[in-house]
């Protein structure tokens, strides 16, 4: 049964019970694994790969102190002038030393340093002795065992050489690919260290690591199975004897099923332990709308003392793709509608922080957006985090491009990196599908194959274009291409736009046909690329490309329309700024009808569009023509059914005259750790704060406290800046103290702005900074009966009879005992047997102990310890499904015990429950409860440790009180 309890006794219980030695949460495992966070303070120099940089005394004062994630060079709006080619030959083609000096504790643990991603071969000196190369990719995990070349108990020198030159052994080199591969230590690094006994990383072997799949998910009848494969590794040199906990948890930190297994590992071995286990109660699916988590805490035991532990996250739902239908999640087909991604950023290339990749999105959630690509490569940790956590769709492909190799090294490096891509997401529930192919070529049986090996319960995805030739799915789950403009489709198959073109015209067929599954637009946000072609291949002040947003996250107006359609909140947006020789306007709304008016007279009432190109949208834009233009103000209201209405403005905007400032710090923290970054947007409004649109300021930022701006003080044009759709951004990067700074705006003519945010602590420690509070509570079911009651897995029987005195002992509460007996010495009890009711949990509630007195039924503890309990009790007064096919049918010549009169409201009453001392509760009857839920109650009560604990159940009509089943929770 699972449990539920207020987030204000969890903060109670949380804080009362934070004692242990790492300062973790109640419940959570203390083992020896650590992991802390070593990406601040590293001494970098640019260039020079042939250097013997690693020597322990190096002299590195002169170098530059940085702050991971890192790129080797901040780069301009304009590629820094470069005129580089799809191949990138020269741009960022450098490499990178990275010095810092990390401590090591003092133990017999394992020691490991762990890399999220670094451009693009790694090698790795620990006090001067090279520990090794990783040389497989720039966009997939990797670590190295240090534990033979650490000194313990001292600072170790650790030298990093990241190597980002072009390497044609390594995808996506040799290219040509229509993105910038950037360079630099550029996502987190962390010291982990661990028992000996220890769960391995997810990458290192197919069956390493933990790996979590639903076997079962069904939505209808609300349960799940969950299977759960671990690895550990015994690096000892003697044979280990462990037992692997395993405990799923609820949103409200409490256990709800609980899996242990014992096993023998020899010295070297790693054992892969394999649990499985259900969920039938207060099942939570995971979807686009409600994304709810479990937790899956696994650990280590040795001699009962638990030595090791690892936590994954799980969202359970059911996803497929019908070849009717089209794409199902949880047996309902939705339309996949998003954005692919780069995870580059100005100035900083790919080096993101992690609350950037959250922000990220946050902006696809507040556009409706449901899915989301990972072009053209795997992505950060933190990004498919944020998907789980807000509903989002991914799709996730290797690092390629356009480009196939015919070098056998290159192979078995896409080979590896499409591996470890799946080993470190697929736990994931936002994951629903892999590329398997290769950018704008299609399917690729070898990836198509590798990746099914891996993670057989997801989708493939075949990546083919129309100008490669005619495309299906192939070996492939998903016939996915980029469709831009006319393409062939035989209809055979359902069709999937992996990419394609965007707003309200491009996504009306996918709303209208639902073979063609979903449109994943290209792209989110404008990217860097040295494509020869594109619009601002030459501009001298921004060359990135493409973007449904700047490559500042600032959206372009025409991306509002996505609002009104996917969202259900009422929604308006006047699209055109009102100027001069404007005489349309487009107003974007969900209401049923628009009205425009200028200047207090209305233009003209409307319905929606309805031109052919937007057939199959709910809500197509509103198009106001021939419009005579006249300075003032327009308004956009918008009509609904319910009578409701809503309305928006745009007015003529006047001179430029002050500067509006907003940062981008909703939903999130500032941390002090050197590297989070702020979004500040400068916005140049006139007096009444309208946008004024076409200007040419430039903008100058400022910073009081421990931040800096990104750019000052460099040649990369970042400050000031310039504005486009009247916005100038900036990149605010956090210092390393706590406390306030305020971010400043000025421009000579204009009226200045400031605004002000608060830097909060950095905590290394990942472990204490993510664990959260275990409730992992002693239980037991009971089911009560007549000697042939039908008895189920998992519930313990109490064969009851009429005139004995009738006691149970628990098995899982040493010594405690429960009673039940009429309240008065002249009631009557009498024990019911199976009667075959039909719905969830039947058996138990298909019998039971009914009590005639006018004092009600007793229910009595004994000899429970000290604490708090909850206690759940079913109250179903039975009726027989008995036919000619029930070996038992002849019970009813003789009990009539279903037939006794019974109360329907019964009353629940002691003085040991917590708050009210007298709790109601519903009888339910019949045989056929398939279709609602059996009558239940929930109390919590206090032991006192001495005194038994009595419970009361009573009625008014002096009726007999059914009592089918019970469940005895411990609780806090």
């Amino acid at each position: 049964m699972q449990r539920h309890l207020t987030l204000t006794i969890l903060a109670f219980i949380a804080l009362a019970f934070n004692t242990n030695a790492q300062n973790l949460p109640y419940g959570f495992p203390d083992t020896d694994r650590t992991k802390i966070s070593v990406n601040q303070g590293w001494k970098f120099k640019l260039g020079n790969p042939e250097a013997e940089n690693y020597v322990p005394n190096l002299n590195d004062a002169s170098w530059e102190t940085v702050n991971i994630p890192h790129t080797l060079k901040l780069t301009s709006l304009t590629l820094d002038g470069l005129q580089d080619d799809k191949t990138q030959l020269i741009f960022h083609r450098d490499v990178g030393w990275y010095r810092k000096t990390i401590p090591v504790s003092n133990s017999n643990k394992k020691v490991f340093l762990e890399f999220e991603g670094a451009h693009q071969v790694t090698d790795l000196w620990i006090n001067g002795k090279h520990v090794g190369k990783h040389a497989v990719g720039g966009y997939t995990p990797f670590h190295f065992d240090i534990t033979n070349y650490v000194t313990k108990g001292t600072n170790n020198q650790v030298t990093i050489l990241v190597d980002n030159r072009r390497n044609e052994m390594i995808p996506p080199d040799p290219g040509p690919f229509d993105y910038v591969k950037f360079s630099g230590l550029y996502r987190d690094v962390y010291l982990v260290e661990t028992n000996p006994v220890h769960i391995t990383f997810n990458w290192e072997t197919l069956n390493s690591g933990v790996n979590i799949t639903t076997p079962t998910i069904d939505v209808v009848n609300k349960n799940a199975v969950i299977s759960v494969k671990t690895a550990v590794k015994n690096e000892t040199d003697q044979a280990t004897k462990c037992q692997l906990l395993t405990r799923v948890i609820d949103k409200n930190g409490l256990v709800v099923l609980r899996l242990t297994q014992d096993a023998d590992i020899w010295p070297g071995q790693e054992f892969q332990f394999n649990q499985i286990g259900s969920l039938e109660d207060n099942v939570h699916f995971w979807d686009i709308n409600t994304p709810y988590l479990y937790r899956v805490n696994s650990v280590v035991l040795i001699n009962g003392k638990e030595v090791d532990f690892v936590e994954n996250r799980i969202g359970l739902r059911k996803f497929e793709l019908d070849p009717v239908r089209g794409f199902i999640l949880n047996g309902k087909p939705i339309e996949l509608i998003g954005a692919n991604r780069h995870q580059q950023y100005p100035y900083l290339g790919d080096a993101v922080p992690n609350a950037l990749h959250y922000k990220d999105m946050v902006q696809f959630k507040e556009y409706g957006w449901n899915i989301m690509r990972t072009a053209h490569y795997p992505q950060d940790n933190a990004l498919i985090d944020a998907c789980d956590e807000l509903g989002i769709l991914v799709y996730e492909e290797a690092p390629t491009w356009i480009s196939i190799s015919d070098k056998a090294l290159w192979w078995d490096n896409l080979e590896q990196s499409a591996r470890t891509m799946v080993r470190n997401h697929r736990n994931h529930p936002s994951i629903v599908m892999w590329g398997a192919g290769v950018n704008h070529r299609g399917y690729v049986p070898r990836v198509h194959n590798t990746i099914k090996q891996e993670d057989p319960t997801r989708l493939t995805a075949s990546q083919g274009a129309r100008w490669t030739g005619w495309q299906t799915s192939g070996l492939t789950d998903i016939n996915a291409n980029m469709l831009y403009g006319p393409f062939l489709w035989d209809r055979s198959e359902p069709i999937f736009a992996m990419e394609g073109g965007r707003g309200a015209a491009a996504v009306a067929p996918y709303k209208k046909d639902v073979l063609m599954t979903g449109l994943i637009s290209w792209t989110a946000h404008a990217y860097y690329t040295f494509h020869p072609t594109h619009s601002r291949a030459n501009d001298k002040r921004d060359r990135t490309r493409s973007g449904m947003m700047t490559i500042f996250r600032d959206p372009r107006p025409y991306l509002e329309w996505y609002k009104s359609e996917l969202l259900e909140t009422p929604f308006i947006n006047i699209h055109e700024e009102w100027v001069p020789n404007t005489n349309e306007i487009t107003v974007f709304s969900n209401a049923n009808e628009v009205a425009l008016s200028l200047n207090g007279k209305l233009i003209e009432r409307s319905k929606p569009s309805n031109d052919t190109i937007y057939d199959g949208l709910d809500h197509a834009p509103f198009h106001f023509k021939n419009i005579n233009y006249s300075s003032g103000k327009l308004v956009a209201k918008g009509f609904f059914n319910d009578g409701k209405t809503i309305e928006t403005t745009k007015q003529t905007p006047g001179k430029p005259y002050a500067i509006k400032l907003e940062l981008d710090n909703n939903n999130r923290t500032f941390t002090a750790d050197g590297n989070d970054i702020l979004v500040a947007y400068a916005t140049v409004v006139d007096k009444n704060g309208t946008p004024v649109f076409n200007t040419n300021h430039l903008i100058h930022f400022s910073v009081k406290g421990d931040a800096s701006i990104i750019g000052d003080d460099t040649d990369i044009n970042a400050n000031p800046m310039f504005t486009e759709y009247a916005v100038a951004p900036a990149l605010v990067r956090a210092g390393n103290t706590i406390g306030n700074i305020t971010i400043t705006a000025k421009c000579k003519g204009l009226k200045s702005a400031s605004s002000t945010v608060n830097l909060v602590a950095n905590n290394t420690n990942i472990i204490q900074k993510n664990a959260k509070a275990i409730y992992d509570f002693k239980s037991e079911r009971v089911d009560l009966g007549a000697a042939d009651q039908l008895l189920q897995f998992g519930w313990q029987p109490w064969y009851g009879s009429d005139e004995a005195e009738n006691t149970y002992t628990f098995k899982n509460f040493a010594g405690v005992n429960a009673k039940i007996s009429a309240a008065s010495n002249e009631g009557v009890l009498r024990w019911l047997g199976e009667m075959n009711v039909i719905g969830k949990y039947g058996f138990a509630y298909g019998e039971g102990v009914i009590t005639i007195d006018d004092k009600g039924v007793n229910l009595v503890f004994e000899n429970l310890p000290k604490g708090n309990y909850k206690l759940t009790t079913w109250h179903h007064a039975p009726s027989s499904n008995s036919d000619s096919m029930d070996p038992n049918k002849d019970k009813l010549k003789s009990l009539q015990i279903h037939k006794l009169p019974y109360e329907k409201d019964i009353v629940i009453s002691s003085e040991a429950l917590v708050g009210k001392k007298q709790v109601k509760a519903k009888v339910t009857e019949g045989k056929e409860m398939q279709w609602q839920s059996a009558g239940l109650s929930v109390i919590e009560f206090v032991s006192d440790g001495n005194s038994p604990v009595t419970i009361n159940f009573n009625g008014k009509e002096n009726k007999g009180v059914w009592i089918n089943a019970f469940e005895l929770s411990e609780w806090k």
